[in-house]
């Protein structure tokens, strides 16, 4: 039972561990905006930078190389996250799956209710997807801050119903924060998909195949008008998620090669360089007891985790508080509004009614006290709400407007949620 854990605790860690360098990475943007090296910032994220060779040409913002490039990569771990937890996970079987549904469900459509009912009318209300993303790292980072009273139930919903969460959040950019679509792109797209597919099915992979297709799939999206960071996540679903051989015979190779080598203890370390096979058999061991999916997971979470999504909350945390562009209104309030009580609202109710008509139930040593407070951490949006808000306004003044709300929202929803599940794990523990 514990092996089985193992990926998504580490998963947790490290996305638990990220949460500081975001939040740190944030904080020195919002520092930078609100001085005199604001237009350096600004110019920084305008240079032009451009890849190519003869016949193509590739030149986008260093803004835009991270928004639609690197972030691309943290999408396809998410979808690797996806399709593991699906196939293997606490989302594997409908039992455990079934209340982080249906909060996940819950937490999406009343914080886009609530931000209709706050903005009809308005042109502001193209910007609905926001209010419907959590971020993961952070929620996870602030149960972290509780220590190990915090019941591993607990945790596992938060991550499961947050990368359904996740899931959506990707539905919606791919329907309705994509433009003009040129479907003759999108079906080559597609056709190099299902044939990475037809090779997943077979449990093939190929580091030299997959690869190259992988990034001609995303120059085929960013060119169709869809996300091409939705490239990254389709990408991921074609990825095997079984080992690439038996685990016998790994461990039988395994064992050889350690038994070669257990003949030169106590021996010169020069005549290593007879046993070179035995060396590299092990050296490749670690990769070939993964399953490919597990391996690029392990291979992509630190750069992910620890410079993609710092760069990416660096690049687009900058707003000038001072000027009138970063200027304090209704939409601000109404993302904020949104996230902070449609998310309480939609993740408590959907989950009571799910365990009252016992069509689910609470995870192990976990009471609904810590599920309202989860549903106050699942205002927490900034990674993808900021993500979404640069797809749904054009204007850089709703764009700061959206972005401070996301902010505000994001720091009611991280206090709130870290005192309610303070309390009721005291609570808890004076009980017993």
């Amino acid at each position: 039972m514990e092996i089985k854990f193992d990926p998504l605790r580490r998963f947790i860690k490290i996305k638990s561990l990220s949460s500081i360098c975001m939040l740190l990475a944030a904080i020195a943007a919002l520092i930078v905006s609100n001085t005199n090296l604001y237009s350096y910032y600004e110019q920084l994220l305008e240079l032009e930078f451009s890849i190519g060779f003869s016949g193509f040409h590739l030149s986008k913002s260093v803004l835009h190389w991270i928004n639609d490039g690197l972030m691309t990569i943290f999408f396809f771990v998410i979808g690797l996250e996806i399709k593991r937890e699906f196939m293997i996970g606490e989302l594997s079987s409908a039992r455990k799956a079934i209340l982080p549904i249906l909060a996940a469900i819950g937490g999406m459509i009343f914080p886009i209710a609530i931000f209709f009912l706050l903005n009809s009318g308005n042109e502001s209300t193209h910007g609905w997807g926001i209010t419907m993303a959590t971020d993961i790292a952070f929620s996870l980072g602030i149960l972290g801050i509780l220590g190990k009273k915090v019941p591993f139930g607990l945790t596992i919903f938060l991550a499961a119903f947050a990368i359904i969460d996740d899931l959506g959040a990707v539905m919606v950019i791919a329907g309705f924060y994509s433009s003009l679509i040129s479907w003759h792109l999108v079906v080559i797209a597609f056709v190099l998909l299902i044939a990475l597919s037809l090779l997943s099915i077979k449990n093939l992979y190929f580091s030299y195949i997959h690869i190259p297709v992988g990034i001609v799939v995303w120059l085929l999206f960013l060119e169709s008008g869809i996300h091409p960071t939705i490239a990254g996540v389709l990408f991921a679903f074609t990825i095997p998620s079984h080992r690439k051989k038996r685990l016998a015979y790994v461990i039988g190779k395994g064992k050889n090669a350690l038994n070669e080598l257990s003949q030169l203890i106590g021996k010169k370390e020069v005549e290593f360089k007879n046993h070179k096979t035995a060396i590299n058999i092990l050296d490749n061991i670690t990769s070939e007891i993964q399953s490919p999916l597990q391996h690029l997971q392990n291979k992509l979470s630190t750069l992910v985790f620890f410079f993609i999504i710092p760069l990416f909350a660096f690049a687009n945390s900058g707003i000038n508080l001072m000027g009138n562009e970063g200027a304090f209104t209704p939409l601000t309030t109404s993302i904020a509004i949104s996230l902070v009580c449609g998310k309480i609202i939609g993740i408590s109710l959907f989950s009571w009614l799910a365990i009252k008509l016992k069509i689910a139930v609470l995870p192990q040593d976990v009471d609904f006290r810590q599920i309202f407070g989860l549903s106050c951490l699942g205002g927490f949006g900034f990674t993808m709400s900021i993500f979404i808000c640069n797809l749904s306004y054009v204007s850089v003044h709703l764009q700061h407007s959206a972005k401070l709300g996301i902010l505000i929202a994001s720091l009611i929803a991280g206090v709130g949620g870290y005192l309610v599940i303070r309390y009721s794990l005291k609570k808890k523990h004076r009980n017993q």
